[in-house]
């Protein structure tokens, strides 16, 4: 069974927002294909960035290489060369750095492309393309791709056009798949819902960066409103850290994304659905200790990705003199309706 091409189009959209490549001219091309399986999507946006990189040069860097040699190159390690003198009579053990491309970038590309091929749910004339493009890493290690540290692998001037592509390889790895469940299309993870919780959040923040950058998106630091004169082992306060932050003259709105399977929680004593508690408090905190002089000016906003149940958060209330909300984006929808649900979350900035 298929999933709806729908979903698989946002979630390029979202990963071209959130690997910062939405003013790339490939976003339109591909978000306008159908894609049977989200590893198809992940599999094109490979091949076609893979390929755009070979005409340009794979990323190289200066790697630490040891060999024996005939003659000096680099710096003469003693050490070694004196331990293999008895069976490498006449060469030397030299350490010296070398412009290679087989650097852990292009290691993760290689691993992630014999992965799709081997296990990804993808077409087999995508699979063909993709044992195409294997000869051009012919000289990159092939690793595990459970070896991969995602975190070290690091994006800059250089090397930026990586970012996609190597955010793509991770979302392979953690295994993310859209299923298909009871009629509904839904965004699952195999592992967990951290991954495509990362991802949602990353997409929003962008999202309005690019498009709204007059708001001053930003996700800072809340701290604590306390009484320091009077205050004891306060380090042990937990971090406030904001998903988003808006800003429009003086009035400010936090926003906390939120990506569950359940977006409402049942009340045990009535059964009615109620918006976590948790979350709930945890905006109103951020809200509260930004707002130090109570001003009303600052407000909170919980966005949800919209699941298939009945009743889906819609609060909008005025707590305390700060108007505190939860609203859900529905993402199973045309683009250009999950872009319209985007473009009214500004309007709680006119009070």
């Amino acid at each position: 069974m298929t999933e709806s091409p729908i979903v698989i189009q946002n979630v390029y959209v979202m990963l071209a927002y959130a690997f910062r490549t939405i003013n790339s001219d490939r976003t339109e091309s591909i978000g306008q294909e159908d894609f049977e399986h989200l590893h198809d999507l992940l599999a094109e946006i490979l091949l076609r960035g893979i390929n755009r990189q070979v005409k340009r040069g794979l990323y190289r860097a200066f790697v630490g290489v040891s060999e024996e040699l005939p003659t000096v190159r680099g710096q003469i390690d003693m050490a070694q060369t004196l331990t293999r003198s008895a069976r490498t009579r006449g060469r030397i053990v030299c350490n010296f750095d070398e412009y290679l491309s087989d650097i852990p970038h292009n290691q993760a590309l290689k691993a992630v492309i014999v992965l799709l091929i081997k296990h990804g749910n993808v077409k087999a004339e995508r699979k063909r393309s993709l044992r195409r493009v294997l000869p051009y890493l012919e000289e990159v290690t092939y690793v595990s791709p459970s070896s991969i540290r995602w975190r070290d692998l690091d994006i800059h001037r250089a090397n930026a056009s990586y970012r996609l592509l190597l955010g793509v390889c991770e979302l392979v790895t953690r295994g993310l798949i859209p299923t298909k469940d009871a009629g509904n299309s839904k965004l699952e993870s195999w592992f967990s819902e951290e991954t495509m919780s990362s991802l949602y959040e990353r997409f929003l923040r962008e999202y309005f960066a690019f498009h709204h950058p007059e708001l001053s998106p930003a996700a800072p630091f809340v701290s604590w409103d306390f009484d320091k004169a009077s205050a004891s082992g306060a380090h042990q306060l937990p971090t406030m850290k904001t998903d988003l932050v808006l800003q429009k003259g003086v009035r400010t709105l936090i926003i906390d994304a939120k990506y569950y399977s359940n977006s409402m929680q049942l009340y045990r004593f009535g059964g009615k659905s109620t918006v976590h508690s948790g979350n709930l408090y945890q905006i109103l905190s951020y809200v509260k200790n930004l707002d130090v002089e109570a001003s009303g000016d600052v407000s909170g906003l919980l966005i949800y990705a919209q699941t298939t149940a009945d009743i889906q958060p819609e609060l909008d209330v005025v707590i305390q003199g700060n108007r505190i909300g939860a609203l859900s984006l529905n993402l199973n929808t045309p683009w250009k309706e999950l872009r319209d649900q985007l473009e009214r979350i500004p309007e709680w900035l006119d009070g």
